[in-house]
């Protein structure tokens, strides 16, 4: 079997620590064994680790997401990169036809897709082979997983079963986000389940619904006509329209940690960060990702939370609703990257030229890639650590209280000997992170460039 985990999605519902550039599944919020915290995608990695899927997985992301996925989870992580963001459908077509076209996977191999963040044990990740068997077993085209439901939610779509067998049954319809009242209904007379994304084809059937629709079936080409595809859910263009679906139940724990009460709920500690929670403030949490203290006193059943983007105080009743009352547009103030994190600390406008200054973390042993930039110069102040820094060819030792000057058009990189932090200050005429044209990532290829350019 072979896995497909979809990375997508921008922050809203769990903003101001979720934005454009950081989703909910990258929140390192969770705490794990060792009392240490990580995000959704680092604990469902090493769970499908520990079930023995890690080896068989791809993830299929947008570009703006690679660089975090790889300062988390590392950059051997095996990725498939859309152009440009164009729903599951897109994706999932995409990733089939590189595990056909390029990894050359069997037409007839199952291929199971999942997202990236569902909250679940071990034991999860564990049953998709129930699911790959009942797939097989049953020559049906498509096979989901039902979870049992606790009680009759909004959040979530409804499998809706029609007859059952002894391991699967078989798909009536699916209802999508209903009512509670009708929820509760679809549970009690048509003993439905959640419909927890998860599901599995045979390769050969999304190869094929590609053939017959016209599109290319080998990797280069596809990209290349990326633009073509319907821009819509893989549930809507092929799921719903399915002529045989089955679905198989799960009764474990499984939840969908995508706004703040839900995910407080599961955090394991509830203050991160600088700050106090008065003993008489119950079932209330605080995330501060700002070096300011934070009191809270008296107050219980809300969130608090803070980062370089902004700050929330909610009713954790009430924080469903952040994602349709959030009004916000200004860019995102916080981004982890390959090599590290930013965080912006201000933004001027002066007569006609915008000043933008940073703090960049660089972890030891990573570098930036060399690069220039056609509208704005910079100036960098090594706050802590040591590295190497090379500019025009020329490479030289840096340290903390070192200054450089990087004039417009300018190719340079630094490489962190031990974890570093620079205060960067931009200056041009517009300052956008699309004023950037990268010569080479690796520091094995940079020190390449700048020995022949001494040469």
């Amino acid at each position: 079997m072979e896995l497909i985990l979809l990375s997508g999605g921008s922050g809203k519902r769990l903003w101001p620590l979720s934005n454009d550039a950081r989703s909910k599944q990258f929140l390192r919020l969770l705490e794990n064994k060792e009392g240490i915290l990580e995000s959704m995608v680092q604990r469902v990695w090493k769970q499908l680790a520990e079930a023995g899927l890690q080896d068989n997985t791809v993830i299929a992301t947008s570009k703006s997401q690679v660089d975090i996925i790889q300062n988390q989870l590392g950059s051997h992580v095996p990725l498939i990169v859309e152009p440009e963001r164009r729903d599951t459908f897109p994706a999932i077509a995409l990733s089939a036809v590189y595990l056909y076209s390029v990894k050359g996977v069997s037409l007839h191999e199952v291929i199971g897709v999942l997202p990236v963040d569902p909250y679940v044990e071990t034991e999860f990740f564990q049953h998709l082979e129930v699911l790959e068997k009942s797939l097989l077993h049953s020559k049906a085209e498509l096979a989901l997983i039902g979870i049992e439901p606790t009680y009759p939610s909004e959040k979530y779509g409804y499998i809706v079963p029609n007859t059952s067998k002894t391991n699967y049954f078989t798909v009536d319809y699916f209802k999508e986000k209903p009512s509670e009242e009708d929820a509760q209904v679809l549970i009690n007379e048509e003993n439905a389940r959640w419909n927890s994304g998860v599901f599995a084809f045979k390769l050969e059937y999304v190869i094929n619904y590609l053939k017959q629709n016209g599109f290319p079936t080998t990797y280069d080409e596809l990209l290349h006509h990326y633009d073509r595809l319907p821009k819509i859910s893989f549930d809507y263009e092929v799921v719903e329209q399915a002529k045989d679906v089955i679905a198989i139940s799960y009764d474990g724990y499984w939840k969908d940690l995508g706004t703040w009460n839900t995910l407080t709920e599961e955090m394991g500690t509830e203050k991160i960060g600088k700050g106090m929670i008065s003993h008489d403030s119950l079932n209330t949490h605080l995330v501060n990702e700002l070096d300011i203290p934070v009191t809270i006193l008296g107050l219980s059943n809300i969130v608090v939370a803070l980062s370089p983007d902004g700050l929330l105080v909610t009713d954790k009743q009430a924080s469903p609703r952040l994602k349709n009352e959030l009004k916000i547009t200004q860019r995102p103030m916080y981004e982890e990257r390959r090599w590290g994190w930013y965080k912006v600390l201000d933004y001027t406008k002066y007569d006609g030229n915008e000043v933008l200054t940073k703090r960049l973390g660089i972890l030891a042993g990573r570098n930036l890639s060399y690069q220039l930039h056609f509208k704005r110069s910079e100036v960098w102040t090594v706050v802590k650590g040591h590295g190497e820094f090379v500019m025009n060819g020329k490479m030289k030792k840096v340290r903390q209280g070192d200054v450089l000057q990087i004039p417009v058009r300018s190719r340079h990189a630094i490489r962190a000997i031990t974890d570093m932090e620079i205060i960067e200050v931009q200056s041009g005429s517009e300052l956008i992170e699309e004023d950037i044209k990268r010569i080479c990532l690796t520091w094995d290829e940079v020190t390449n460039l700048s020995s022949s350019a001494i040469s």
